[in-house]
């Protein structure tokens, strides 16, 4: 019956020896010493509750997005024609959203709904209309499912460019999921400097380039009337003593090109005036559509573009290759920083705004964990007491095993990188009395078969065997639930989950192979007729 107790014995040492030092660089002072050094960096992640931060409610213009998508789809038409031979005029997109497009030539009508059927499938004709000089109007929108993909999308592709954007300022287990309504909710725990990270993570960072229309008279400039196909912008320059002003600027509202080209942004100064800039690197098909764009525009200013405020327009001595440009504003450091984070990490696809901030001080979550360790430490001094009166020698190795399974426990949220939160302390609340129950049920067992007339040998074996698959069944079901607990909940939820699933499968262990061990150990020096402190 004794045969395998060595090796199970050192089985469960070597698991507590791994345990503690997954555990050990979560105590303060630790990590200072000389046993820290050698330790894992396993510390275990506090969440917002616990560690303090910021919470963010984003809304996402998902709207805006769809608009820009039809615009875009609508340069995509004009160019897919020219390369069938067919003219159509500069597609104009409309409130729906919807796309207005001229096309030159009635004879040519059904190879154009050819190109359309073919090439942009997600396009429906709403209707057309015959036009003077031999012109059609088509009125074009976007079908219901490829709308309902594009909203799903943007959503998407948001989270994405946000979570990258905070790996990149360096906040650890941040926790970001999308809400209905087209929101997302942010969690950034442990965060000093809230007010720049929000406009790190709402900056849209949509960098277009423009060409600069400077034929416009000031008259009509003062006037506001920059004529059709144009916009005024203003741009910052620096005056003649270093102030900085704002000026007009006339902008050709069609882009030349966008930053969705762009592969690498870094924040860089320049040897000549020591001011901070941003240097952009292009893929390979951006860098051939910024050397066209430069070759054709020599002598002419390009302005950079950004979230529609112009930072610098300058000259085009000569074309550009090699897929490099600048950005220069008269940035500081920081704001230089920023500014490469956002675009390096791309841009978002939609307008998004902050509807709820909420900031959790440090001290508040000190007092959630000072409350929560008082909670769990008076729990488990209620279960200890009544284990040992209620079942004497059995219930001390119930109390030992169920402190090998808080150690566990956190030990499996250490090496998972998981984040611990208030409402996962009271998973872990939880879990003491359901380790407790398994130790329980055995325990009766137990009882049962020595009112049998068994020796008690023979009642703890079969008392183990006979209460294990209960134990397993009812386990696995809490299993699930906190599985499902995990999938669909929020933030707290899923701490909660998490410790809950973490602490049922450690109590498993530690109720049914830890503590049978502990009984074999003390029955192993016993008479065999020897009354069982139970």
């Amino acid at each position: 019956m004794y045969r395998n107790l060595r090796w199970r014995l050192l089985l469960t040492l070597a698991v507590m020896t791994v345990a503690l030092a997954l555990v050990l660089p979560s105590v303060p002072g630790i990590h200072k010493t000389a046993l820290g050094k050698i330790l894992p960096d396993t510390a275990i992640n506090l969440g917002l509750d616990l560690k303090g931060g910021i919470h963010l409610t984003l809304g996402v213009d998902v709207d805006k997005a769809i608009d820009n998508n039809m615009a875009s789809m609508g340069q995509d038409i004009k160019a897919s024609a020219r390369e069938e031979n067919l003219a159509v005029l500069k597609p104009t997109a409309l409130p729906g959203p919807r796309l207005e497009a001229v096309l030159v030539g009635a004879d040519k009508q059904d190879a154009f709904e050819k190109l359309l059927q073919k090439q942009f499938p997600n396009l429906k004709i709403d209707a057309k209309e015959a036009q003077p000089e031999d012109r059609v109007k088509y009125l074009l929108s976007m079908t219901p499912d490829y709308k309902k993909y594009l909203a799903k999308l943007t959503l998407d592709q948001a989270v994405k460019t946000i979570r990258n954007r905070i790996d990149q300022f360096g906040v650890a287990e941040p926790d970001i999921r999308r809400q209905e309504g087209n929101r997302i909710q942010v969690q950034l725990p442990g965060l000093q400097d809230p007010e720049r990270a929000i406009a790190v993570i709402g900056k849209t960072a949509h960098l277009e380039f423009k060409i600069v229309d400077d034929s416009v008279d000031p008259a009509s400039l003062a006037q506001g009337l920059v004529g059709p196909g144009r916009e005024l912008s203003t741009i910052v320059v620096r005056g003649p003593k270093g102030q900085t002003v704002e000026q007009p600027i006339v902008l050709k509202k069609d882009a030349v090109m966008t930053g969705e080209y762009i592969t690498d942004a870094r924040a860089t100064i320049e040897q000549n005036n020591n001011q901070f800039s941003v240097s952009l690197t292009f893929n390979a098909r951006g860098a051939k559509v910024f050397e066209r764009v430069t070759e054709e525009n020599i002598k002419k200013r390009l302005a950079i573009v950004l979230d529609g405020k112009c930072y610098s327009a300058p000259v085009i001595q000569d074309k550009i290759a090699g897929g490099k440009a600048q950005i220069t504003g008269n940035f500081s450091q920081e704001e230089a920083r920023d500014l490469a984070i956002v675009l390096r990490a791309g841009a978002l696809p939609a307008p998004v705004s902050v509807l709820e901030q909420r900031t959790v001080g440090p001290t508040l979550g000190q007092e959630s964990i000072d409350a929560g360790i008082m909670a769990t430490g008076f729990a488990a001094i209620a279960i200890v007491l009544f284990m040992a009166v209620y079942y004497g020698a059995a219930g001390l190795f119930a109390d030992f095993v169920l402190l090998l399974n808080i150690v566990l426990t956190l030990a499996g949220l250490a090496a998972f990188g998981a984040t611990l939160t208030l409402p996962g302390i009271a998973g872990i609340i939880l879990t003491i009395a359901m380790a407790v129950d398994a130790n329980v049920l055995i325990y009766e067992r137990i009882r049962e078969e020595l009112r049998h007339g068994l020796k008690p040998a023979d009642a703890v074996h079969k008392g183990y065997d006979r209460a294990t698959l209960t134990i397993l069944d009812s386990n696995t079901t809490n299993v699930l639930v906190a599985i499902i607990l995990y999938q669909f909940g929020t933030g707290p939820i899923r701490g909660f989950a998490v410790t809950l699933v973490l602490g049922i499968v450690m109590s498993m262990f530690t109720a049914i192979f830890v503590s049978r061990i502990m009984f074999d150990l003390y029955l192993s020096r016993r008479p065999a007729d020897a009354p069982v402190s139970i």
